[in-house]
């Protein structure tokens, strides 16, 4: 069985020992760069490499990027083979944060054309925390595989698509930000507050139970249906402070049938690099009450 959006921990606890299956820990803290790393170290769920979001998932910063543009395909390629992820392999991520960061590799993953990635549901804190699943500090044994990089072009949008697509009623462009970093009032990463100009806000956090795991794929489908109206999935673009979490929805959208949005990588972070680019505060776009 493939999977491709979503993997339960105890679908990934029958497979721990299986050769195929390949874990990724993804912990981060955006504002202590290094405390995945720490996190990692101290335990993580056996077999699990650590990949970081910065060193890893993403290229250096620049003055035109966002926070976290897109790793280059070849190099991020090279990594994968070095951590044992072949065509076969179904990789399952992780991270402690309700899939908010993890959801990046997962995201890259489908990109380079890998389609067997899953987010572990509920993440290290339901393994580990809620269900006292096994945990370790020792590294993995890890052999070398081949892994072949098919980017997909197609599958995200540019700052100039952007600009079109929310002037256009045709597309919506979606902000996985909290209601008071899309409004404007609190923003604590970058420089500019507010956003992007026609753009409406769907914080990542409304595709989770109280539990921290996604809601079940029919009232993510009722939900994100009522967002699109008439609008085709394709034609929804997916953004968030830097690219990170705004694959949160694009997942959610996938595991309730929804597929084919895309992710503007650069994001809030990258809209503002370029003065000419308008930009929005207030409540106009919430699509919470």
């Amino acid at each position: 069985m493939k999977f491709t959006t979503l993997v339960s921990t105890s679908e990934l606890a029958a497979h721990l020992d299986d050769p195929e299956w390949i874990v990724f820990d993804c912990r981060t803290t955006l504002t202590d760069p290094q405390a995945g790393r720490r996190a990692y170290a101290h335990g993580h769920i056996p077999g699990a490499r650590y990949a970081h979001l910065d060193e890893d998932l993403s290229a250096p910063v620049s003055e035109t990027t966002g926070r976290h543009p897109l790793p280059d395909p070849n190099v991020l390629a090279e990594k994968l083979g070095r951590w044992g992820v072949g065509a076969d392999t179904q990789v399952v991520v992780y991270d402690d944060s309700f899939g908010a960061m993890a959801v990046r590799f997962w995201w890259l993953l489908r990109w380079l054309g890998h389609e067997k990635v899953a987010l572990l549901d509920g993440g290290y804190p339901k393994w580990h925390n809620k269900e006292q699943r096994p945990v370790t500090d020792a590294l993995p044994e890890i052999r070398p595989a081949a892994f072949h990089a098919a980017p997909h072009r197609a599958l995200w949008a540019d700052a100039t698509q952007v600009d079109t697509a929310r002037q256009d009623p045709h597309w919506k462009v979606l902000d996985a930000r909290p209601e008071m970093r899309f409004t404007g009032d609190v923003e604590p990463l970058d420089p500019v507050a507010g956003h992007i100009p026609g753009s409406f806000n769907w914080p990542f956090e409304e595709n989770l139970d109280l539990g921290g795991t996604y809601l079940p794929a029919e009232e993510l489908r009722e939900a994100f249906l009522n967002i699109l109206g008439d609008i085709p999935p394709n034609r929804i673009i997916h953004s968030c402070g830097s690219g990170v979490t705004a694959c949160h929805n694009i997942l959610a959208m996938e595991h309730a049938g929804l597929s084919g949005s895309l992710l503007y990588p650069g994001s809030w972070s990258e809209w503002i690099t370029d003065p000419s680019r308008p930009i929005e505060t207030g409540e106009t776009g919430l699509l919470c009450e």
